[in-house]
C-alpha cells in the first residue's frame, strides 16, 4: 500500500491550535481501542479461517469487525480528522489531526489463538505523532501517552530499563512477510545480535513490542518493513517513558521510512553500531 507522508489532505489551511490537545486524543484513543478490544477478545480462542493479504499475511473477520468500529466512532467524534487505517486504507478529511489505525496487530498469532495481539491507535497533529494507545485486551493492559504528559500502563506511570549493555539485554524484533523470500534482509542482523545479547524474543506485534520496551520488559528492539500504524502508538509510548527512537543508523525516526531502532537509551549507541557491522547501514 502506498501510503503519503505527512500532513493529512486539506490540513494546510487550518491551524492546529484547532486540534484537540494531545491528552483528550489519548483519552479518546484509550476508550476507542478498549471497545475495540472488546471484538478481538470475543473472537480470542475461536477456530479462525483467516483469508490470506500475501503469501503469509493474513486478515480475519476480526480485524474488519474492530476496524469498522474504530472507523465509526472516529467519524462519529471527530468528522473533521483524517484515518490511515490498515485494512481500509487512507479516509482523507479537513482537518490537522489524522490517526493511524491497527485494529488488530498480531494477526497470525490471533488466528492461532497464541495470546500476544492487541489493538493500536495513536493521532498526529500536523504530521507529528502527539498521542497513542495501544490495548491488549487477553491481560487487559492498556498503554498510554500523549505527548509531554508521560506513559501509562493502566494508570501507572512506565519508564524504560537502566541496563546499559547489550550483554546484559533482552531484545525484541519481528520478521517481515517477505522473510521467505529475502532471509538476507533479516537473518544477518538477528544472528548478530543472536550472539551479543542476553537473549532475543520475536512473538508477531511490533506495537506491543514498542509498549513492553516502555515498561522495561524489553531494553531495545529493530525491526524492518514496518507499516506506520504497526509503529506510531508505540513509538509515542516508548518515547514518553523515556525510550530513543530513531532509524538504524540514527537518523531521524520516520514513520514513511518502514524501519525502527528503539531502546531505553543506554544501549542506543551500541545496537547501531552492531547493525551497521550486520549491514542494516548505510541503507542497502
Amino acid at each position: 500500500m502506498n501510503v503519503p507522508k505527512g500532513r493529512p489532505p486539506g490540513s494546510a489551511s487550518r491551524s492546529s491550535e484547532s486540534a484537540p490537545s494531545p491528552s483528550a486524543l489519548r483519552d479518546a484513543a484509550i476508550e476507542l481501542a478498549r471497545a475495540s478490544g472488546a471484538v478481538l477478545r470475543e473472537g480470542w480462542g475461536r477456530i479462525h479461517a483467516p483469508e490470506r493479504k500475501g503469501r503469509i499475511d493474513l486478515v480475519t473477520e476480526f480485524d474488519r469487525r474492530s476496524e469498522r468500529l474504530l472507523l465509526e466512532g472516529l467519524r462519529s467524534r471527530f468528522p473533521d480528522h483524517a484515518v490511515l487505517a490498515e485494512e481500509s486504507g487512507q479516509h482523507p478529511a479537513d482537518g490537522t489531526v489524522r490517526w493511524l489505525v491497527d485494529p488488530l496487530d498480531g494477526t497470525t498469532n490471533f488466528s492461532h489463538n497464541y495470546p500476544f495481539f492487541c489493538v493500536s491507535i495513536a493521532a498526529e497533529i500536523g504530521g507529528e505523532l502527539c498521542a497513542g494507545a495501544v490495548y491488549d485486551p487477553v491481560r487487559d493492559e492498556m498503554f498510554a501517552a500523549a505527548r509531554g504528559a508521560g506513559a501509562a500502563l493502566n494508570g501507572a506511570p512506565l519508564r524504560v530499563s537502566a541496563l546499559d549493555r547489550v550483554d546484559d539485554a533482552l531484545l525484541v524484533t519481528g520478521f517481515p512477510y517477505d522473510v521467505r523470500e529475502h532471509p538476507e534482509r533479516s537473518v544477518p542482523l538477528f544472528q548478530a545480535f543472536l550472539t551479543r545479547a542476553q537473549g532475543i524474543r520475536r512473538d508477531g506485534s511490533a506495537a506491543l513490542n514498542l509498549c513492553y520496551l516502555a515498561a522495561g520488559r524489553f531494553d531495545g528492539f529493530w525491526e524492518g518493513s514496518l507499516s506506520p500504524w504497526d509503529m506510531a502508538a508505540g513509538v509515542v509510548i516508548a518515547r514518553e517513558a523515556g525510550g530513543r527512537i530513531s532509524d538504524y543508523d540514527g537518523a531521524t525516526f520516520d514513520l514513511a521510512a518502514r524501519r525502527i531502532l528503539a531502546t531505553n537509551g543506554h544501549l542506543h549507541d551500541e545496537m547501531m553500531e552492531i547493525l551497521r557491522g550486520a549491514g542494516a547501514w548505510p541503507k542497502r
